[in-house]
């Protein structure tokens, strides 16, 4: 399988909540999209690692995605060590992506920006011929993807483009909240955290509202790079 667009999340979700507007304006064009979570999401206060399980395979269906895949490292203590980078370098090498997304460079939650620094080092040694993975037993050939681009979560980052994601504001909603466990749902049981309620849903569509006021549209999601961007039509610019 090769993908146009290969998300990663720290957790189940980080991709819903930032990317998903994105990813599903992508697919409706034809493109092939994935998702990769780093970690089950194990240490979240509400749920449990099977709900999160069930969650993303549902949430995954709703964006319609080809693939998705967790990495189930270690929930709140994500690190940078030769282990984890090399089961990323293994999915960009079966995946081939063109695009990366990853998480923000910097955010509230410590493995947003620590998965972030994951992606971004894995990309680079997966493009190293004498970086050596297998996967299911045969030797992998060193791949570069062409860009890395992070998605922009909780902390207000500035973004350095943004897409228009207008028309896919409500799907996008809807594979947020397939994370039931997580997100405002009235029935159900648990503690208050900084994401279970009302005003969470609320801040993201102004988020997106923030994003898309500058271009001119109602809703989007913003990311930055790592490189400059080059344009082919600066008159298809808005």
């Amino acid at each position: 399988m090769k993908l146009d667009i290969l998300a990663f999340g720290a957790h189940p979700d980080d991709v819903e909540l930032s990317a998903s507007g994105t990813i599903l304006k992508h697919i409706a064009q034809g493109k092939s999209v994935g998702i990769v979570d780093l970690t089950q999401g194990e240490m979240g206060s509400r749920g449990t690692i099977e709900t999160r399980y069930e969650e993303a395979k549902n949430a995954a269906e709703i964006l319609g995605v080809s693939y998705r895949h967790n990495l189930k490292m270690e929930d709140g203590f994500l690190s940078n060590t030769k282990e984890n980078l090399l089961k990323i370098v293994e999915q960009i090498r079966l995946l081939k992506p063109e695009v990366v997304l990853a998480n923000a460079i910097d955010d509230r939650h410590p493995d947003h920006a620590k998965g972030s620094k994951l992606v971004s080092e894995a990309c680079f040694l997966a493009g190293l011929v004498k970086v050596e993975t297998t996967y299911n037993g045969i030797k992998q050939e060193a791949y570069r993807t062409k860009s890395v681009y992070h998605y922009i979560q909780d902390r207000y980052i500035i973004p350095d483009f943004v897409v228009d994601v207008t028309e896919f504001h409500a799907t996008k909603m809807q594979s947020v909240l397939a994370y039931k466990t997580q997100f405002f749902n009235p029935e159900q049981e648990g503690p208050q955290t900084p994401i279970s309620g009302q005003d969470f849903l609320d801040f993201l569509s102004s988020r997106m509202a923030e994003f898309g006021r500058p271009i001119g549209v109602k809703y989007a999601e913003g990311f930055t790079v790592e490189r400059l961007l080059g344009v082919e039509d600066i008159l298809t610019l808005r």
